[in-house]
């Protein structure tokens, strides 16, 4: 018999409600607590981090979310793991662009300079010069918007052809590929939003420096904070997150100080620390938005989501959408309509004690968005059946 630690499914679920899906009475104060309780909050979608937010805060306001999430001391926007956008606590911020921005900034200005050169445009000293003329005119401005910033600065505005010859062919200019990978780059950083609360159009700025990391002691400390806030996990769960190779994740997780444990679905790993039994939390119901951390956080979800339910939560792309929880385990999904009332369903039921909680939770996140209305950047069959 193995002598690794074993964590079942119902500890994992203890650990989840006790990190993640606060309820009452446990909640957070600011949204900076809120991300540094998941990590980072996702971003792809402007209106994500409101509702994450919101639905770990024992307070929620707009107005108050709002400020933290766009004053930059707190919180920053960065192009981080798998590519995609998230707000991180800005003391996570150099492990961050260490661990997962430069190399994607390195990914993204070599097939910026691929399809440069095809096109005729220039090469790498071409491409430098851009560059450099796109953070000279960040610095003289402040801040400036992509269309700006094309309008302003020559060569940027460039027209690449996407997949040429293909159905789905399509046009992109050399500024969306270049800010990307100055972005994630930590060169410049997302600033002022332009247009509403749902809005992803914004301005850019030049980014504060941020301390210098090697690569392999900031992905060491990222598996540790991972570990912290999603653990216990397998290899495959922290490899899907950050998008490192298997190489790269298996040293990360030994670095970190990692230890082997047993999960009901395989080997897995925690940290030292967080191998004795957690008690059970108090039960509590919490409406999740789209794309939001939690569930985004491990590729293999089969301890808190029934794979029968996937189909109804995900769309095609595997992003998924707004869900119901109880007791650390998703139990529907839920929708805004069109006249602002939310509506849920429950894809299992939870029993009367659930019901109740899920339609109190319901009425607290309505009252939070008050007259404000949103709607997922990725729709999944529920929530388009129920937003109808």
């Amino acid at each position: 018999m193995s002598s690794l630690p074993r964590i079942g499914n119902a500890q994992r679920r203890a650990r989840l409600v006790r990190r993640h899906l606060p309820g009452p009475g446990l909640r957070a104060a600011t949204a900076l607590e809120v991300a540094e309780s998941v990590l980072a909050l996702h971003a792809t979608d402007a209106a994500t981090v409101y509702l994450s937010a919101a639905a770990r805060l024992a307070d929620p306001r707009h107005e108050t979310i709002e400020r933290e999430l766009y004053e930059r001391d707190s919180l920053l926007r960065m192009t981080a793991m798998r590519c995609t956008l998230f707000v991180v606590p800005a003391r996570l911020a150099p492990v961050m662009l260490a661990a997962a921005g430069r190399p994607n900034s390195a990914a993204r200005a070599k097939q910026l300079l691929r399809a440069l050169e095809q096109a005729g445009f220039g090469d790498g000293g071409w491409l430098d010069r851009v560059a450099s003329d796109t953070i000279a005119v960040l610095k003289q401005r402040g801040e400036a918007t992509t269309a700006e910033l094309a309008a302003a600065v020559p060569g940027l505005e460039r027209q690449l052809v996407v997949a040429a010859g293909k159905p789905y062919e399509s046009r992109r200019s050399i500024a969306t590929d270049l800010l990307f990978a100055l972005a994630s780059d930590g060169r410049i950083v997302r600033a002022t939003r332009r247009g509403g609360w749902t809005s992803n159009q914004h301005a850019w700025a030049l980014a504060s420096e941020l301390p210098e990391l090697s690569p392999a002691s900031a992905r060491a400390e990222l598996a540790r904070h991972w570990l912290a806030a999603f653990g216990p996990g397998t290899l495959a769960d922290l490899k899907w997150w950050t998008g490192w190779t298997v190489t790269d994740t298996r040293k990360a997780v030994a670095e970190a100080g990692a230890v082997e444990v047993r999960l009901d679905e395989g080997p897995g790993f925690a940290l030292p620390d967080d191998l004795d039994p957690v008690p059970e939390a108090q039960p509590s119901a919490v409406l999740l938005p789209a794309l939001d951390p939690t569930p985004m956080g491990w590729r293999d979800r089969g301890f808190y989501l029934d794979p029968a339910h996937v189909p109804a939560l995900f769309d095609r792309m595997g992003n998924i959408g707004p869900t119901v929880w109880w007791d650390g385990q998703i139990v529907g999904g839920w929708a805004q309509r069109k006249d602002g009332t939310l509506t849920w369903r429950l894809l299992t039921d939870p029993g009367r004690e659930a019901r109740t909680a899920v339609e109190a939770e319901a009425g607290r996140m309505a009252a939070f968005l008050g007259e404000r209305r949103f709607t997922p950047a990725y729709r999944t069959p529920l929530e388009r059946e129920l937003a109808s």
